[in-house]
């Protein structure tokens, strides 16, 4: 008799996760994606649905959400690490902050926005909203020398900002030392996460905008007053 053990069930879901990507995989949008992305990776040309679709149907009885993204993440296909952060995503609730070194390494791997934001935005800000330890790592992204890793750390406040539960004592912790940064995805994310912000309290970003507006570059600048009121819009315009 064979018994089949939790590491051959992992295999085979990742297995089949990967044998369904290929099959709805594209040619011609494989290179266009690549080349949008700028990556050293390979793609299958799978679209963002599709790639869902595929991920939800294999992960409704999954309970080692960690060892199957792992599983999926290791190899060098652009779709298989999307799946894993697809996997991850629809069971954060099975996450803890012990988990955050797993989502760290996955940070620091995958250098590049489209699978960093994922999962920093939604899946390291989400598990620190529920478990607060998640923060000691996080603090720790904000200074790293990784400016992928600084970025995370600044994308993971946007869970919180979007159920009304902000915390710009710890923004301005991370974004006011970034502030004089060249990186284009540190200003970036300093903006994006203002303009969530001005979402809820216009008050506060333009404030702070006021603030720093000497230290704002061009894009964190725009960013950060896109969704204010007009008014406030137009005086810091002018102020800068």
């Amino acid at each position: 008799m064979t018994v089949v053990t939790s590491d051959d069930s992992r295999r085979a879901s990742a297995s089949a996760i990967k044998d369904a990507l290929r099959q709805r995989g594209d040619a011609g949008r494989a290179g266009q994606q690549k080349r949008y992305l700028k990556s050293e990776l390979d793609f299958l040309g799978v679209t963002v649905p599709d790639l869902r679709t595929v991920v939800k149907a294999a992960v409704r009885t999954e309970q080692d959400v960690i060892a199957l993204a792992d599983e999926l993440w290791d190899d060098q296909v652009f779709e298989h690490r999307l799946a894993a952060v697809e996997v991850l995503k629809a069971k954060t609730a099975l996450l803890t902050d012990h988990d955050l070194p797993f989502i760290e390494r996955l940070i620091r791997q995958a250098a590049g926005w489209a699978l960093v934001d994922p999962l920093s935005g939604d899946i390291a800000g989400r598990i620190a909203l529920t478990h607060q330890g998640a923060w000691r790592d996080i603090d720790r992204w904000a200074t790293d020398a990784d400016f992928w890793i600084r970025r995370s750390a600044l994308l993971a406040l946007l869970p919180g900002i979007r159920s009304n539960r902000p915390d710009t004592t710890r923004f301005e912790k991370y974004a006011v030392p970034m502030l004089a940064e060249k990186e284009f995805f540190i200003r970036k994310a300093i903006g994006w996460v203002l303009r969530e912000l001005s979402k809820h309290d216009p008050g506060y970003v333009a404030t702070f905008t006021g603030r720093h507006l000497k230290q704002m570059s061009g894009v964190t600048f725009r960013e950060a007053i896109r969704r204010l009121p007009e008014a406030d819009a137009e005086r810091l315009a002018k102020q800068r």
